[in-house]
């Protein structure tokens, strides 16, 4: 049974705030992002979507189970990790919609959830007025020892998608890796869309 792809309401989000937690420490788990996540780290995350004006979430269900999520939100609402490097190089963070994580089971990939997502944030980004896109991902080094020897990296479908990377556009942003007993922060690079 093929996953059934909806925007959240702000009460869903309310409602599903530990699902969507959850999902993200399982997926996030996973490399690249080898994230160790807790609850009280998700619960100080996850409140951007859910006081951000802006904000948006759609998820993923089989039957009644959330199975993936995607979250978007205008930058300038959004952590100031992310929206700080676009006003050192005079981009203004107000042109820009964020988008969030995009996470997904495994179970559940390779169907045509990953291009919902992007498709359902960028309708939310064209109905709030923005012609721009972009999203981070963490930068990992090749030679990682988690790195698993089969993985393929997104790059590719990002580019499908009509995505290029923002060359000279960087942040950092830290969580605790899988192993590790501090949050370290992770070198974070940019993905943008032009939807005009």
């Amino acid at each position: 049974m093929a996953a059934k792809v909806r925007p959240l309401t702000r009460e869903e989000i309310g409602d599903r705030f530990e699902d969507m937690a959850r999902l993200r420490i399982a997926v996030f788990r996973a490399w690249p992002y080898l994230y160790d996540g807790d609850m009280d780290y998700e619960r100080r995350y996850l409140e951007t979507y859910v006081d951000a004006p802006g904000a948006f979430v759609c998820g993923a269900f089989h039957g009644a189970k959330l199975v993936g999520m995607a979250t978007a939100s205008p930058l300038s609402e959004h952590k100031e990790e992310f929206a700080g490097p676009f006003a050192k190089l005079g981009l203004d963070p107000d042109a820009f919609f964020y988008f969030g994580e995009s996470v997904l089971l495994p179970g559940y990939r390779g169907q045509g959830v990953g291009i919902r997502f992007f498709e359902e944030r960028e309708a939310e980004a064209r109905r709030q007025g923005f012609s721009k896109c972009i999203f981070s991902a963490v930068i990992r080094p090749t030679d990682h020892p988690m790195r698993p020897t089969d993985h393929v990296p997104l790059d590719g479908f990002w580019r499908n998608r009509g995505y290029e990377r923002v060359e000279g556009l960087s942040t950092s942003y830290g969580w605790k890796d899988v192993g590790e007993t501090v949050e370290t922060e992770k070198p974070m690079e940019y993905w943008m869309r032009d939807l005009r």
